[in-house]
């Protein structure tokens, strides 16, 4: 049974792992490499929105947008850096608010 694999900071990575799901807490410069590792074995990624910002633009929108495995990007205990709203981007290119 394939788990879904984790990656972001150590401490809010212990709970994902009481959860049953796989973690890596990359290193500085590590989270493209982490990403690209966790999509070979996962049929889910969840990110931190820490380690989202960390790696390249390209390769980010190329994982979000594949159908397998599912990239998900999550808040991170500390909340230094707030995740994307989804809502506001689609109501965006919908034409609904400027």
């Amino acid at each position: 049974m394939a788990v879904p694999i984790y990656l972001g900071d150590e401490v809010s990575a212990a709970g994902y792992r009481l959860a049953g799901a796989t973690v890596r807490t990359p290193a500085a410069g590590e989270a493209p490499a982490a990403l690209a590792w966790a999509r070979a074995r996962a049929p889910l990624v969840l990110v931190s929105a820490a380690v989202a910002a960390q790696i390249g633009e390209a390769a980010l929108r190329t994982a979000l947008l594949a159908l397998t495995p599912l990239v998900l990007i999550v808040p991170d205990l500390q909340g230094a850096v707030p995740v994307p709203d989804l809502g506001a981007r689609l109501r965006a290119q919908l034409g609904l608010e400027a």
